[in-house]
């Protein structure tokens, strides 16, 4: 069978993670590049081997392109349907940056033209891939702790070192987050609706399907007339019977926190009615701890996991996908998984602007 030929479209710095999963894969490589800014995609292209004919700047060109079989769309949220649509009645498969969609109507229509063309369509969701979250998983369908009553996620912001000891860290500037403060091409705010589907995807692989949702989200100012929808909180209640969840955000720009990338502080606890599990570490370190913790029988012990970067859960999203592709099967995050995360994310937000609460389900 012929490696999987993709294109990358959006070059910003995400890509560079999307990238790293491809590297020595024989059944996969990256053939092409797109962005808007050609000066971007041309660098991106240089330094991944990629011909100068490969580079695009028109995403219908890229499509009309038959030696491309798989586009992965790094692009603003508002724009995922459509390119999506369009991917799929060219005949390519699709890998859809989180959030899926900014309704479960686009998610309905992206789903429906995967399912005519018969293409593989699926979410980027790499916190569900991160390996201290799969050992998670897998100890939870062993028992390790017992029957899950309640899983507690926890979101701060932060800034990288003062004193320069991590100079790989991002530096996010303001300019990269403009359209991420537009409602119309965001969909939400940045940290509940944005960042927050990573931790809502998490809480769905973990805990399974959700069936009602309360939240109250406040408004932590960061210039003149843009806001953060911070400080949060969001309480749910899963469809399992007497399993529950509560996902906070904190917006705390003066706190310092080791990160090679973004500088969030993502904790989780579950816990059973014989154990909890501790995970914490995701995109940066703040808790001196291990990664990966269990209190069972009146101990607590270090769970060890060999693999705890945060780029690390995108090469090994990057690869199942590449599985699924050469043989067969279903994403972890399908179109339909995707759609029912995005009306989880998108019944916090309803709930806290009607003050009322609000099943996913229902959520159109």
């Amino acid at each position: 069978m012929p490696p999987t030929r993709v294109a990358i479209v959006g070059c910003g710095r995400i890509s560079d993670l999307h990238e790293m999963g491809y590297r020595g894969q024989e059944d996969a490589r990256i053939v092409a590049v797109c962005d808007t800014k050609r000066k971007r995609a041309q660098a991106r292209a240089e330094t991944w081997g990629i011909a100068p004919d490969q580079v695009y700047t028109d995403y219908q060109k890229l499509l009309a392109d038959r030696e491309i079989d798989l586009v992965e769309l790094l692009v603003p949220h508002h724009l995922h349907a459509d390119m999506t649509v369009a991917a799929c009645e060219a005949g390519k498969h699709v890998s859809v940056q989180k959030p899926m969609a900014l309704s479960a109507a686009e998610a309905d229509r992206m789903i429906a033209a995967a399912d005519r063309a018969g293409v593989v369509l699926r979410v980027y969701e790499n916190f569900v891939f991160y390996p201290p979250h799969v050992r998670a998983r897998q100890m939870i369908a062993a028992g390790e702790i017992g029957e899950p009553q309640m899983i507690r996620m926890h979101v701060n912001t932060g800034t990288q070192d003062a004193d320069g000891r991590h100079p790989k860290a991002w530096k996010v500037p303001l300019s990269a987050w403009v359209w991420r403060f537009d409602e119309k091409r965001c969909g939400g705010g940045p940290l509940v609706f944005d960042h927050g589907y990573h931790l809502f995807s998490l809480a769905h692989y973990l805990m399974g399907d959700v069936a009602r949702v309360y939240a109250w989200i406040d408004r932590s100012p960061v210039v003149p007339t843009k806001y953060l929808d911070a400080p949060a909180t969001i309480m749910f209640q899963f469809e399992a019977p007497r399993r529950y969840g509560v996902l906070d955000f904190a917006h705390t720009p003066d706190m310092q926190i080791e990160s090679l990338y973004y500088a969030d502080d993502d904790r989780v606890e579950v816990i059973g009615d014989r154990g909890i599990l501790f995970i914490n570490r995701c995109t940066a370190r703040t808790v001196n701890l291990p990664e990966l913790m269990m209190f069972r029988d009146g101990e607590t012990t270090a769970i060890p996991v060999e693999r705890v970067e945060w780029h690390d859960s995108f090469i090994d999203c990057t690869h199942h996908l590449i599985d699924v592709l050469r043989d067969g099967g279903q994403p972890v995050l399908d179109g339909a998984t995707g759609k029912a995360v995005l009306q989880f994310t998108l019944a916090a937000v309803i709930s806290a602007r009607e003050g009322r609460e609000v099943r996913p389900g229902e959520v159109g």
